[in-house]
């Protein structure tokens, strides 16, 4: 199965910024840490991160998402914003201190999952650090649209999201050492009903 590069185009062109609010939650990484960020979207990430002084690497596959992002950080020198696919990443080996995978693997399927676990491995120097943050299968929406594989859902979007249970994580990151794995809740209103947002957040070392 193909994920559906066009569907988060037609999203992006429709609905433009899709993700809002601030972001949770940066580490502390040394000034001038040399960060990939996989998935950037419209830039809800990376206008955080451009105020930490590293040097940032950020790609997106929509065109649309690179243009959103590029607004996010407008003359940062030490950002680049660039068109690619986390399954095939365009960027040397071993050459990042950091990779942030923010809610993008889980809009994969398991066998690009796993391509996008391999490449993380490749792109992260010795001593890299992983972080990683998706759904996870305590979230609201886990069961809601049509099952595609064991805990992925498409809605009528065409997109597809993985709900993550600690033990996925785990295995999908088993060529790195988990440092840490923990369930970030909060809760939502939605249409009068009281309702929980939940993801998953790991921590992985080269």
């Amino acid at each position: 199965m193909v994920v559906n590069s066009a569907a988060w185009e037609e999203d992006y062109a429709r609905r433009g910024i899709l993700w809002g609010g601030g972001t949770h939650y940066l580490p502390e990484l040394s000034r001038g840490s040399r960060v990939l960020e996989l998935g950037c979207g419209n830039g809800k990430t990376l206008s955080a991160m451009i105020h930490r002084g590293w040097d940032i690497t950020a790609i997106d596959f929509s065109f649309k998402a690179v243009t959103l992002s590029r607004k996010a950080y407008q003359d940062a020198s030490t950002c680049e914003v660039i068109v690619a696919d986390a399954r095939k990443s365009p960027v040397k080996n071993n050459a990042f201190d950091a990779v942030f995978a923010i809610h993008v693997i889980g809009h994969m399927y398991e066998s690009d999952r796993r391509t996008i676990a391999e490449e993380v491995k490749k792109t992260l120097r010795t001593g890299g650090i992983l972080f990683f943050s998706d759904f996870s299968t305590e979230d609201f929406r886990y069961g809601k649209g049509y099952q595609t594989e064991a805990a992925t859902f498409r809605r009528g979007t065409g997109i597809i999201t993985h709900y993550f249970s600690r033990d996925d994580v785990i295995d999908l990151f088993s060529n790195l050492n988990p440092v840490s794995i923990r369930i970030h809740q909060w809760p939502m209103r939605v249409l009068g009903k009281n309702l929980v947002r939940s993801e998953i957040k790991g921590v992985f070392v080269k």
